[in-house]
Formats: structure tokens, C-alpha cells, sequence
């Protein structure tokens, strides 16, 4: 762990391992896009005899929800509850989701269905040689949804919604993948009036609109898009590149993620924290800004201080860099048992 903000590894894992044990009757205010996600697993052993492109054999097929309801399924696992704002479509991919998230207990007054109006679904095809090879790899991903953004009726009423929500709530996300949902308006009143209420709130924006998450306390990036803006941006580095935006877009800190290179976490006063990869075995990062979310707000939610709140982003995220993809959200267990063997790792290492 690098950086120049200390941090006591083994207090800090103690602190997360207890929190896992404390989740009650505490709720997260999550809205923002909400999609589909349809893996299809099979076999490629051959090129298409008319074009150089794999012919796949499909041998099985995964769907699970994503985006914002990906979060929904985290916060869920972990025990904590989660009032879910959002929209679908009135197809069988919204149905599909929504039936999803009533198996696992989530509830789903406030995700609205849309008329005449699609879930966008993304599509991605994983094949590997049959005999040859355990671990398959992506061959091709497609999207299917709305050719227009939900109806502003529709916006103002899943908005408002959640609004109200956040009374009696620990924390807020907001979840953008641009699709409609978090308008400007929307978003800043939320966040607003969050920081009233003294709520934390955890955004995770396009690159596009990081306006919208203006005035938040934390902000998710991508270490892609962090350097996109440093070379747009004319910047020296990642540090100087991520101040500048924290300073621009009032956020108290920035949650960097770099997948089998660690996490990085910038605050406002100037300091960074780095924490590298543990995952044994990475396998695939689908779900990454997800299962981050759902820790930041786990955490901060609960009154962990931001470092504390990034180890646990980062253990969320090695497990699931080592997950099955159409298996990446994070659940209690699963994460308790890595914080165990974090905890003996540094154990080990001290000896």
C-alpha cells in the first residue's frame, strides 16, 4: 500500500470485517440506468467458413440485472436495504429484471415501467477452445435498447421518488450511465439535499457529465478515463489531473480504479492513497464500478472515514476481478472470507 496517506492496514480490515456484521435496518437511496446484462458461454473451435470470424457454440446463457440494479443487488447481499429508483421497458428484459429483483427481496415500487419504451440489454458472447482451455474470453458484445430517452414525466417521477427517500436513508448513489435517468436538475437537488441531511454520496458519472455529480463525496473513475482527461487536460499526471477535477467539481475525494492494478484513492486536501491488486487468479472486471459503489456506500454509509471506505471498494473489486463473469456482484460472504484472507496475508507479512 503506497501513497501519503498512512493508513493501519490491520485496523482498518478489523473495522471492515465488524462492519459486515453490523448491517440492520439501515438503508441506501440508489437511482440512475438500469439495464440487462445476457452472457452467452460456449465453445469457438472453428472460423466461419465465408468470413474470418469465430462460429461459436453456445453451450449455456446467463442473465443477471446491471448497472444501477447491479449496485441494488450488492447493497442486498450485503444485508444492507436499498430503495431503488429507476425505469424499464414493458419488454420481457424489463420483466426479466424486476422479476429478478423480487427473487432476491429487493423491492421494486419505485422502478417504473415505460410504455412502448425498451430495456437496453447488453449482449456479450464468451467462447474458448472445447479440451483447450478453462477460461474463456470475450469474443463480441452487443447492445440492444431505446432509440430515445425515458419520458421526462417518467424522469421527474423516479427524481422526486427519490427524494423522498432519503429522509430516513445512510446514503445516496447515483448511478450514470447516461442513458436518461440522472439529468442535471435531478441530480443536483439530490445531492443538495443529501449534504443538508449530511448524507455521503457516492457518484459514478460519464465522463460526459461529471457535472452532474457536482458536490459529491465521492466520485468513481475508471484509470482510463482518468488519463483521457490528463492528455486533455494537458496535465503532468494522475494526481495533478485528479485535484483539478475535485476542485472543479467540488467532490471531497476520487475513487480510481485500475482493476489487476490496485485502487487508488485521491482526496481534496491533496493526499492519495494506492492499494494494489491481491487478487490471485483476475479473470474478468465486468461489474467493477458496481461492486465499488455498493462499498463506498456500505461504508461511508455507516460512518467509516474514506479510507477505510476504499479498502473495502478495493477488496469488492478483487472479488470480483476472481468471479465468473454473469457472477459479479459481491455478497457478505464472499467478501467477509477475502477481508479474512487479507487479514492473514498481513499477518503473514509482519512475521
Amino acid at each position: 500500500m503506497t501513497g501519503d496517506a498512512p493508513l493501519d492496514q490491520t485496523r482498518s480490515l478489523e473495522r471492515l470485517r465488524n462492519l459486515l456484521n453490523k448491517f440492520g435496518s439501515s438503508k441506501v437511496t440508489l437511482i440512475g440506468d438500469t439495464m440487462l446484462d445476457r452472457f452467452h458461454h460456449g465453445f469457438a473451435n472453428n472460423l466461419n467458413s465465408t468470413s474470418p470470424v469465430p462460429v461459436l457454440k453456445v453451450i449455456n446463457t446467463d442473465e443477471s440485472p446491471g448497472a444501477s440494479a447491479h449496485i441494488a443487488l450488492g447493497l442486498s447481499s450485503l444485508g444492507i436495504g436499498v430503495d431503488f429508483h429507476c425505469c424499464v421497458g414493458d419488454d420481457p428484459e424489463g420483466k426479466t429484471i424486476l422479476n429478478f429483483l423480487s427473487e432476491k427481496g429487493i423491492e421494486t415500487t419505485n422502478v417504473l415501467t415505460v410504455d412502448d419504451w425498451r430495456t437496453l440489454t447488453k449482449i456479450r458472447f464468451y467462447g474458448s477452445r472445447e479440451s483447450l482451455l478453462d477460461n474463456s474470453q470475450i469474443l463480441l458484445q452487443a447492445d440492444r435498447g431505446p432509440s430515445e430517452e425515458p419520458p421526462s414525466d417518467i424522469v421527474s417521477k423516479i427524481s422526486a421518488s427519490a427524494m423522498k427517500s432519503l429522509e430516513d436513508s445512510c446514503a445516496l448513489v447515483i448511478s450514470d450511465y447516461d442513458k436518461g435517468v440522472i439529468k442535471n436538475d435531478g441530480a443536483r437537488n439530490l445531492i443538495k439535499h443529501s449534504k443538508k441531511l449530511q448524507i455521503p454520496v457516492i457518484v459514478d458519472p460519464k465522463l460526459t457529465g461529471l457535472g452532474k455529480g457536482r458536490g459529491a463525496t465521492v466520485a468513481l473513475f475508471e484509470i482510463r478515463g482518468l488519463e483521457l482527461l490528463r492528455r486533455r487536460m494537458m496535465l503532468d499526471d494522475a494526481s495533478d489531473t485528479a485535484n483539478k477535477l475535485m476542485d472543479e467539481y467540488d467532490w471531497d475525494s476520487m475513487v480510481v480504479l485500475g482493476g489487476v492494478n490496485g485502487l487508488t484513492l485521491y482526496e481534496s486536501d491533496g493526499s492519495s492513497l494506492h492499494i494494489p491488486c491481491k487478487s490471485p487468479n483476475p479473470k474478468q472486471q465486468i461489474g467493477l464500478h458496481d461492486a465499488a459503489a455498493t462499498a463506498l456506500a456500505a461504508a461511508l454509509g455507516h460512518d467509516l472515514n474514506v479510507k477505510d471506505a476504499a479498502m473495502l471498494a478495493a477488496a469488492a473489486c478483487e472479488c470480483i476481478l476472481s468471479a465468473p463473469s454473469s457472477h459479479e456482484f459481491i455478497d457478505r460472504s464472499t467478501l467477509g472470507l477475502w477481508l479474512d484472507e487479507l487479514s492473514w496475508q498481513l499477518q503473514i507479512s509482519e512475521r
